[in-house]
């Protein structure tokens, strides 16, 4: 039986990062655009989208097995209001037992006391989002905190009884020294962290860095660079005893994020909150992106959905690939069609594909494979 999810989206943040394209808002923003939208406000209109859609699925009795508060910066709400949308949640569907309810954080928008009141709230794991130990590249990508505050944070978590902790990194920034990116590891072996997210910084269209990258004040970040970083990530988290799930993912025995995977695997969730996307049943559906048009449709008592589609059998195999691919569970071969098995074991050949679980019917990603992920899931494709 599919698995249900929630997606919580929380569109504030205290001040946008220059490297950031999310749907995310500063109260400077969304008073300049005449919303009334703030984070006080905010959270009523999320329950009401929540009763909106159990109304919609009332025949479906599936209690939710993971939950996920992203943005934006969640904790921009008050730590009493992310609790109250988890037990509107419960109320509505039911949470599972062993439910897993992760929130993302800025190391600088919560307290220790905040982290209590989350923890007694029913949240089992937070991510924190540190990026850099290097000061100079959190100047660079605009981040407001102090590369000390995060393994605070960590601690305070730890003493409210998080379950699960994790920093979220990024590399590749144009300044970054290898020797940033050692000492950023460093920080985290000695944090008691057991989940690492690392991304390699992407120059998105539309935002403050890439004007930068454009006039020229800034240089273009490097692919063979962010191999390299990469290669680095994956040695130092492996020294620490995290096994990489996904590519981008490193986890401690039993410390994967469940929601993340239940994406990967093409699961059913909910999508709440400006912007936010649903999946259920093979229909995709996404919201009105801004907050002000989301609110207006949830005050009507209307479900803000501004768009869906019915997937084909086509796009789901399709999806199925790129994203399972990603996982180290792997993609069975069964789910491919001739050409695409064709496409494997060329792979297999290059090194890309691990041969001997290829063999016993598992595309599975080598090393280097994970570093050309993207391309080899067009050839599958194609």
């Amino acid at each position: 039986m599919r698995t249900l999810s929630a997606y919580i989206h929380i569109p504030f943040c205290a001040s946008r990062c220059g490297y950031c394209d999310f749907n995310t808002y500063t109260a400077e923003e969304l008073k300049r655009d005449g919303t009334s939208i703030t984070a006080v406000t905010y959270p009523d209109r999320v329950i009401a989208e929540i009763d909106l859609t159990r109304s919609q699925m009332a025949s479906d009795t599936r209690e939710i097995s993971t939950v996920f508060f992203g943005g934006g910066t969640p904790t921009m709400i008050a730590a009493t209001e992310l609790v109250r949308i988890l037990q509107a949640l419960d109320l509505a569907y039911g949470l599972a037992p062993d439910v897993e309810v992760t929130t993302e954080a800025n190391p600088d928008s919560v307290t220790a006391e905040d982290l209590k009141v989350l923890r007694k709230g029913g949240f089992t794991r937070i991510s924190f989002g540190h990026q850099s130990s290097a000061a100079h590249v959190l100047k660079v990508l605009e981040r407001t905190h102090t590369p000390g505050r995060t393994w605070d944070a960590v601690r305070e978590a730890r003493a409210a009884g998080f379950e699960h902790v994790s920093v979220d990194l990024i590399y590749g920034t144009p300044g970054e020294t290898e020797e940033d990116l050692i000492a950023t590891l460093r920080d985290v072996a000695a944090a008691d962290v057991d989940h690492v997210s690392a991304y390699s910084l992407i120059v998105e269209p539309g935002t403050r860095l890439a004007g930068q990258v454009a006039r020229g004040g800034v240089p273009a970040p490097s692919d063979d660079v962010a191999a390299d970083r990469y290669a680095i990530i994956d040695e130092k988290l492996s020294e620490l005893g995290m096994t990489w799930y996904e590519v981008s993912n490193w986890a401690k025995p039993d410390g994967e994020c469940r929601h993340n995977v239940a994406y990967w695997r093409n699961q059913d969730w909910l999508g709440i909150g400006p912007g936010a996307h649903a999946h259920i049943n093979g229909v995709r559906s996404w919201n009105q992106k801004h907050p002000a048009t989301w609110a207006n449709q949830v005050d009507s008592g209307l479900a803000p959905i501004a768009d869906s589609e019915k997937l084909t059998l086509e796009e789901i195999a399709h999806e199925n690939i790129m994203l399972r691919l990603r996982l180290r569970e792997g993609l069975p071969i069964s789910e491919l069609s001739d050409d695409a098995v064709a496409q494997a074991k060329l792979a297999v050949a290059e090194g890309l594909l691990e041969p001997e679980k290829f063999n016993q019917g598992i595309a599975i990603l080598t090393f280097q494979g994970r570093l050309l992920a993207d391309g080899l899931v067009a050839r599958l494709w194609a």
